[in-house]
């Protein structure tokens, strides 16, 4: 099915900047469809919002931290006053590394708020309006790493694993209402993100190439769409091998996380 099949009229997209977001914003524009792109940096938003008015989309942008929830809230709930919200996408999300097991607190604290309780509360911001409608999708971006954990992305890692978990739990709960869930599952996506993993990054995707099977499996209302699907089948069967031979497979997958911008190394790293 094509990604212009659904009758998606109002979508909200959250970490719409660059990346994933940005393309999958660009995948799922055309024309009678109005697009909230939300994001930190008002310049990248405007240049995602440029893709999608070329393929004939209506777009809003918003610029504005994960963290101030009250503002996501009021955002989120006002474009889905005006331009009910059909589609939403929960896809912001930020990594780092750590030092044999030991990260700053301040770090871990900002992974899992952004990861995990910006998504919750991104749904909660829009999803009694959608059961209200009786129809609706909601996208959940979880992560490889969240199916076969490496040692070297551990707050990154578990934050996704519970959002996997969130994916499930929020499918079961709002079964009969309408409401549609859909869990993402990138591999690795050439993204600035991914540019500060100094290790293997084993069937690099282009943001487009991944944001076109997305956009496909939400189209057709799947459960749960991978990208690649031959890493993702990797990465669950050797999840099931015997638990020495599982560690010994990831440990062959080794890297170093450079940090971002926004980073607070609130503590020493551990030492080598």
């Amino acid at each position: 099915m094509s990604s212009k099949g659904p009758d998606w009229r109002g979508i909200a997209i959250t970490g719409a900047s660059g990346g994933i977001g940005a393309a999958l914003a660009e995948a799922v524009a055309a024309p009678g469809r109005t697009l909230l792109l939300m994001g930190r940096d008002a310049d990248r938003l405007a240049a995602a919002a440029a893709r999608v008015r070329a393929r004939g989309g209506a777009v809003e942008t918003a610029a504005l931290p994960l963290s101030d929830r009250a503002a996501l809230a009021e955002t989120l709930q006002e474009f889905d006053r005006r331009h009910p919200v059909d589609l939403l996408v929960a896809n912001a999300g930020v990594k780092t590394g750590n030092a044999r097991g030991v990260e700053p607190a301040a770090q871990t604290a900002r992974v899992l708020d952004v990861n995990l309780g910006a998504a919750f509360a991104t749904v909660g911001a829009v999803l009694p309006a959608m059961q209200a409608r009786g129809r609706g999708r909601i996208a959940l971006t979880g992560s490889m790493a969240a199916v076969a954990p490496v040692g070297d992305l551990l707050s990154y890692a578990a934050s996704k694993a519970g959002l996997h978990a969130y994916a499930k739990g929020l499918r079961r709960a709002v079964a009969g209402t309408g409401v549609g869930v859909t869990l993402l599952v990138p591999g690795f996506v050439d993204t600035p993100m991914t540019d500060r993993h100094a290790g293997p990054t084993p069937l690099l995707l282009a943001p487009e190439a991944a944001a076109r099977r997305f956009a496909d499996g939400l189209a057709r209302g799947a459960r749960v769409v991978a990208a690649p699907r031959r890493l993702w089948w990797l990465a669950r069967l050797g999840e099931a091998l015997p638990g020495p031979w599982a560690d010994r497979a990831v440990a062959g997958h080794a890297a170093r996380i450079a940090p971002d911008a926004d980073e607070v190394r609130d503590e020493p790293p551990a030492r080598p």
